[in-house]
């Protein structure tokens, strides 16, 4: 599609790059010598640059030698728990909840969470990322983040059955004040911790205020294998068997996760009446040792889309969606014993538009398109280690590196120019966090926020 020059001037031209498209069956292309046209934050055409060259333009990005993806999404995350990176280290998962992160999130202030959410989106923007799915404590917090900085965000209040109905509540609350918020930018979803966390009669009244509200449900779920088998040894069902029983499948629902994910399950899946994602962070399942793997093939081959994660900082020690879509690709083709099978096209695949859609963004990001939310990210391959290119979607997942991003767009506004943050100062936020985390790490008072026992 090309522009006509008449009429006001574009907000943006991006010039001279080549841009990540997707055909009319989804495939993956790549388009040569292309220019971006951004108006009122949305993609207007993707045309040549010899067609945008003369067109009226407030600003105008070069970005010869640069490749144009569509921003990365962060499906699962919980941006606040950088506070926390690196504080419990090699550890099994019960002890590494019970000893030392539950009892340190008891700790947590609304200020901590600010200043951990302000440092993970400067993370995230400075690796590509212009939308991640979050899923904490005191999100009003994190959502004033999100309006700061220019990102875009699925959020929810976390709450377990142990808070009392109180915790449901405050879950819907946040949820209906704050949809919408940040010019658009924030949508929200109820976000009940876990079926081990939250009992049947709490899920099934989340699942009547989704459909009541509109609403979609964002939760862990058979995180790995142990939770499975000991759901159905203390209940007779898996837990997402559980979550089709209390009606949460007839909902709109992000699964964080998904290791424990057997074959029984597959069917139930299959037949949800809602629309139902599964969030992958694989980089943390290594981390714990767990023996199992998102089931992503099984997953494809049933319709359920599978968005790429890195869950909190605290245990994957990072907010990296680049890497994490090189290792889904690297897990998947050992789980499945095929180097066929994740393929560097399929990666980005999962990476845009699948990530888009488990966020329930699909018709307005996760594509460069007309119409679509101008959420792009600028990609650098000049360095020796993407160097040559002889197949370009192996050389994005396989040798590229979310320190070659170069410039990142969210809505048409550039939060990163060059590898310098334009809205987030990082450095006053380090010292913030640096003064509360004695606090913060303090584990003599012997609480925590909920036991782990599964």
């Amino acid at each position: 599609m090309t522009p006509s020059a008449a009429g006001s001037p574009a907000d943006l031209i991006i010039s001279a790059c080549t841009v990540l498209v997707h055909d009319d069956q989804e495939r993956i292309a790549f388009e040569e010598d292309a220019a971006i046209v951004v108006r009122n934050g949305v993609v207007e055409a993707v045309t040549s640059t010899a067609a945008a060259a003369d067109l009226p333009a407030a600003e105008r990005l070069d970005a010869r030698g640069h490749v144009a993806l569509p921003g990365l999404i962060n499906c699962h995350t919980h941006a606040p728990m950088v506070a926390l990176r690196g504080l419990a280290e090699d550890l099994p998962t019960q002890e590494w909840f019970n000893d030392v992160v539950w009892p340190a999130e008891s700790n947590l202030t609304r200020e901590d969470v600010e200043s951990g959410a302000r440092l993970a989106c400067a993370e995230m923007i400075r690796a590509g990322v212009t939308c991640f799915a979050d899923h904490y404590f005191a999100m009003d917090a994190v959502a004033d983040v999100v309006a700061d900085c220019g990102m875009r965000a699925l959020l929810g209040e976390a709450y377990f059955s142990s808070q009392g109905p109180e915790g449901r509540e405050r879950s819907l609350e946040f949820a209906l004040r704050h949809r919408g918020f940040a010019d658009g930018r924030v949508t929200t979803a109820l976000a009940p911790h876990s079926p081990y966390t939250v009992d049947d009669s709490d899920l099934a009244a989340t699942a009547r205020l989704a459909g009541e509200h509109g609403l979609s449900v964002h939760l862990h779920a058979a995180e790995n294998r142990d939770q499975t088998e000991t759901s159905l040894a203390r209940h007779g069902v898996t837990p997402i068997e559980v979550l089709e029983r209390t009606g949460i499948l007839d909902t709109d629902v992000l699964l964080a996760h998904g290791t424990g994910i057997v074959d029984r399950d597959l069917p139930v899946l299959e037949r949800a009446a809602g629309r139902t994602a599964v969030a992958t962070a694989p980089r943390g399942y290594l981390k714990f040792a767990w023996p199992d793997t998102t089931p992503v093939r099984a997953l494809r081959d049933i319709g359920v889309d599978v968005g790429l994660a890195t869950d909190g900082a605290a245990s994957n020690n990072s907010l990296d969606v680049w890497e994490s879509m090189a290792l889904t690709s690297l897990v998947q083709k050992s789980a499945e014993g095929d180097p066929r099978w994740l393929t560097s096209r399929q990666a980005l695949h999962h990476a845009t538009l699948q990530s888009a859609r488990a966020v329930g963004l699909g018709d307005s990001v996760g594509s460069i398109a007309p119409g679509r939310r101008a959420d792009i990210v600028l990609v650098d391959l000049a360095g020796p280690h993407t160097q040559p290119v002889h197949d370009l979607a192996a050389t994005l997942v396989h040798s590229a590196r979310s320190a070659d991003v170069r410039t990142t767009i969210v809505d048409g506004r550039i939060l990163m120019r060059d590898r310098t943050l334009l809205t987030i100062d990082v450095p006053a936020v380090v010292r913030e966090l640096e003064e509360r985390l004695p606090a913060l790490v303090d584990r003599s008072h012997g609480r925590r926020i909920q036991d782990y026992d599964t």
